[in-house]
């Protein structure tokens, strides 16, 4: 949508809410586009965010994996006769 730089003063915060929206909002003046208005960040539907959620539910159900043992997790820093290094 084209609106002049004029007709916009009057009606900024309806052209605000469309470019929220996602409308691309374009202001003119004596014809020639001079600005387009954007929303700083895109809006996230609901479908988005249902999407990240599933994500993170299905990423819990992984098991973790075993690791060392904590008794053995320190033999590094010991030499054979249970003196440090």
């Amino acid at each position: 949508m084209e609106v002049s730089v004029s007709d916009a003063k009057a009606q900024i915060t309806e052209l605000v809410r469309r470019a929220e929206d996602g409308e691309e909002v374009i202001l003119t003046r004596f014809g020639k586009a001079v600005a387009k208005l954007v929303p700083v960040a895109p809006r996230t539907t609901a479908k988005a965010r249902r999407a990240v959620l599933d994500a993170v539910r299905a990423s819990g159900r992984i098991a973790a994996s075993q690791g060392p043992g904590a008794a053995r997790s320190q033999d590094f820093l010991y030499d054979t006769d249970g003196l440090p290094r």
